[in-house]
């Protein structure tokens, strides 16, 4: 029997096939999952902010981009997984509420967006697909056997990436 693990915002977790992980309401946080393929390991990381590096004491390394996907990684690996053959999908950024003026306090989403993705460019982890940015929130479902990466968002047909 396969179970569906829950990961809190600013949280992170990993599995093996068949389970999955999950999290909900992704606004301008971003949901960044990763597999190897090969051993069906994966994860999850709820990323809420983009760089550790611009809060003190920031003691929760799993809310940041920068240092909640190497977290993510190095727990994968401890699990087996190798880096060289994983593999991501990302979800969320969005804008949740709408400004005039666009202050990079404003664009979290977006900043949560490109901090994600210069980590895994930096760790050599290609970016399959993602469903980011827009105005809406998001809950998502990762399975590392297939990678399937499940979106679902009120009053938006459900999407498998």
């Amino acid at each position: 029997m396969s179970e569906i693990i829950k990961v809190g915002m600013a949280d992170l977790k990993t599995c093996k096939a068949p389970d999955g992980v999950t999290t909900l309401g992704l606004g301008s946080c971003v949901g960044v999952a990763i597999r190897d393929p090969i051993t069906k390991i994966g994860g999850l990381a709820h990323v809420m902010l983009p760089d550790s590096t611009a809060i003190r004491q920031n003691n929760n390394i799993y809310k940041f981009a920068d240092t909640g996907i190497t977290e993510l990684v190095r727990l994968m690996e401890q699990l087996g997984a190798k880096r060289n053959r994983m593999v991501a999908k990302i979800a969320g950024g969005a804008q949740m509420f709408a400004f005039q003026n666009k202050t990079e306090l404003v664009r979290v989403g977006d900043r949560n967006v490109e901090a994600s993705k210069k980590k895994l460019k930096e760790l050599n982890i290609p970016i399959l697909s993602e469903d980011t940015g827009d105005s809406y929130g998001r809950t998502v479902i990762f399975y590392p056997e297939t990678g399937d990466f499940v979106i679902r968002a009120v009053g938006r047909d459900e999407r498998t990436i």
